[in-house]
């Protein structure tokens, strides 16, 4: 099993920047791809951005420009940068890992952008 911990979510106000953090533990060995997904009250959720163990990080075309994804393999963390945050980025964000076809989630990280 591989356990993934969020934090960094909150309140912001528009144009503000926030940074999550996503830590796997647990049976980490053969770890892949890890990213972020979000979901809106009322909407599906959405693939925001991933990245691959060695790969090019890929993005959804609303968060491309503003939103960067890192990870620190030696950590077993990936991290989301978000800036010239909008309201409509209000959503729960959750951390995604994939190993060996199986994907794991972690309980979700609030985020609301308001003034």
């Amino acid at each position: 099993q591989v356990q993934l911990v969020e934090s960094g979510g909150g309140l912001v106000q528009p144009g503000g920047s926030l940074r999550l953090s996503c830590a796997a533990s647990g049976s980490i060995f053969g770890l892949n791809a890890m990213g972020w997904d979000r979901q809106a009250p009322g909407k599906q959720r959405e693939l925001v951005a991933h990245i691959a163990t060695g790969g090019s990080p890929n993005y959804a075309d609303s968060v491309k420009g503003r939103f960067t994804i890192s990870r620190d393999n030696a950590k077993s963390t990936v991290y989301l940068q978000m800036n010239s945050l909008k309201p409509e980025d209000t959503a729960v964000y959750y951390c995604n890992a994939q190993k060996w076809g199986a994907n794991y989630w972690g309980q979700g990280t609030q985020v609301t952008v308001s003034s």
